[in-house]
């Protein structure tokens, strides 16, 4: 497999980062002879993320917070002909590898990017009922959101100009300059964490991310939403 990098953006994720970085090494000889990079690029953790990312190894970039800055910033260093984004409160199965194989043979998909299904980490009927809702949107309407993954190649990545540095929508605003033509989806999984949910509720977080969805398309901007989201 070609090289790759893989980006994960963080702020005092200590949390949930463990758990993702080792479901990445989960299996370390297929990850050493497949040249994976992993790179933490973080916005100014206070916590044990630093410590994480050096224990396990991982470049680390610091710089100011906001996912989209930190995730362009990851892509600029990374050395990987191929990028793969990824949610500190994400975990990949153990097979990840393979559905990534497959994608990186065909040629054609290096003007592409490749996204998983979203899963959630909880046993609620309630978190199968927003996966079949998060991924028809992803199917129908072409907007993956940034829990799902993203894999691109680093000639099309900056192409697009890469991740913008807005406190929000900054998957969404990627995937619609890409175009809905050039997205593919993968034959892998991800799944990320339901604390939000749990917290703020399976109909409430849904509905207000729907909003903010809406509004975003019909032209309000990243700052406006990013106050009414904190």
């Amino acid at each position: 497999m070609p090289s790759l990098s893989v980006i994960i953006p963080t702020y005092n994720a200590g949390k949930q980062l463990a758990a993702c970085l080792d479901s990445l090494l989960a299996q370390r000889v297929t990850a050493r002879e497949q040249e994976v990079e992993i790179i933490v690029s973080d916005g100014g953790s206070s916590d044990e993320t630093l410590q994480l990312a050096h224990t396990w190894n991982c470049r680390l970039m610091e710089g100011p917070p906001g996912r989209g800055g930190q995730l362009h910033r990851g892509a600029q260093a990374a050395v990987g002909e191929w990028l793969f984004f990824l949610h500190a409160d994400c975990q990949l199965p153990a097979d990840w590898p393979t559905p990534l194989q497959t994608f990186l043979a065909d040629e054609k998909n290096r003007e592409r990017a490749g996204y998983g299904r979203l899963h959630f980490a909880s046993s609620k009927s309630a978190a199968r009922r927003v996966e079949r809702l998060a991924n028809w949107r992803t199917e129908t309407l072409g907007l993956p959101y940034g829990d799902q993954g993203l894999l691109i190649h680093s000639s099309a990545y900056n192409r697009l100009g890469g991740y913008r540095d807005i406190p929000l929508m900054e998957d969404v605003d990627l995937v619609r300059r890409l175009g809905r033509k050039h997205l593919k989806p993968l034959d892998l999984e991800v799944t990320t964490s339901a604390e939000k949910y749990e917290q703020q509720g399976w109909w409430k977080r849904p509905s207000l991310n729907l909003c903010r969805l809406a509004l975003f398309l019909l032209g309000a901007s990243p700052e406006r939403l990013a106050r009414g989201y904190r």
